[in-house]
């Protein structure tokens, strides 16, 4: 088996080996993976931290022997918190910027490697910071199918990244999210955190939103947004009209 860490700030997780195929995920700074195949400069990849499969150009990333890689499952790793945090690649004097959420490899003090490459962090790592400030964090960032940051998020992006600075993995999607936690029998009865899914109108659960409370939610639709929620689902009240069907709201902690 081989195994890769992303050591750039993003990088497009695609649905075929191809720069011009759909980005379907994003792999962040420090993130893991195994390797499954390569297609030339293209690698189909399993992710760590949420097992979600793609292709990543083999330019992207680095290579991580098992027992580097076996070493970081083990570890636990810091992650930024704001999306000014700084990375500064000792090697060549260049700097980038980290999105939250980035894991910082073996981080030791203000400094971390990624193999033979030394980068100083400068910024915040994960400090207990409360769920809805990092959600409302990203009021109005744009949505971006594919996207788990600040420059662009989709709906399932949007939660997995709150829960990610919890400390508790979601899965990518959001029917496969769907899948984890316990029902919540009424609206009434959700509370910041709680998960609330929408289907079309075939029955698929296509996108999720985070419960602020039992009257509101906090979404990637357009843009990252609070609307109304009830019984029948978000009421938005700039369209003026309800926008996505409930299905099912489910509480992860």
């Amino acid at each position: 088996m081989e195994y890769g860490i992303c050591n750039l700030a993003i990088v497009p997780l695609r649905a075929e080996p191809t720069s011009r195929s759909e980005q379907v995920s994003q792999l962040l700074f420090g993130e893991t993976f195994e390797i499954m195949e390569w297609q030339g400069e293209w690698a189909r990849i399993i992710t760590t931290m949420d097992g979600y499969e793609g292709w990543a150009s083999g330019l992207q990333f680095v290579a991580l022997s098992q027992k580097e890689y076996q070493a970081l499952q083990n570890t636990v790793i810091p992650l930024t918190t704001l999306p000014v945090t700084q990375a500064w690649r000792i090697a060549d004097n260049s700097i980038f910027y980290l999105p939250i959420g980035s894991s910082l490899s073996f981080l030791k003090g203000t400094t971390c490697h990624i193999n033979n490459e030394l980068f100083e962090i400068v910024g915040e790592t994960v400090a207990d910071k409360p769920m809805e400030d990092i959600a409302r964090s990203f009021l109005n960032v744009p949505y971006h199918w594919g996207g788990r940051t600040h420059c662009g998020v989709d709906c399932s992006g949007f939660v997995q990244a709150i829960y990610r600075l919890q400390g508790i993995s979601l899965k990518r999607d959001a029917y496969l999210q769907a899948e984890q936690g316990t029902v919540v029998n009424f609206i009434q009865e959700a509370q910041l955190g709680d998960l609330a899914f929408f289907d079309n109108a075939e029955g698929r659960i296509n996108h999720v939103g985070l419960m602020l409370n039992n009257e509101q939610v906090i979404h990637a639709s357009g843009k990252v947004r609070i609307d109304k929620i009830d019984n029948h689902g978000i009421y938005s009240a700039e369209a003026k009209k309800y926008t996505h069907n409930l299905r099912i709201i489910k509480r992860i902690v």
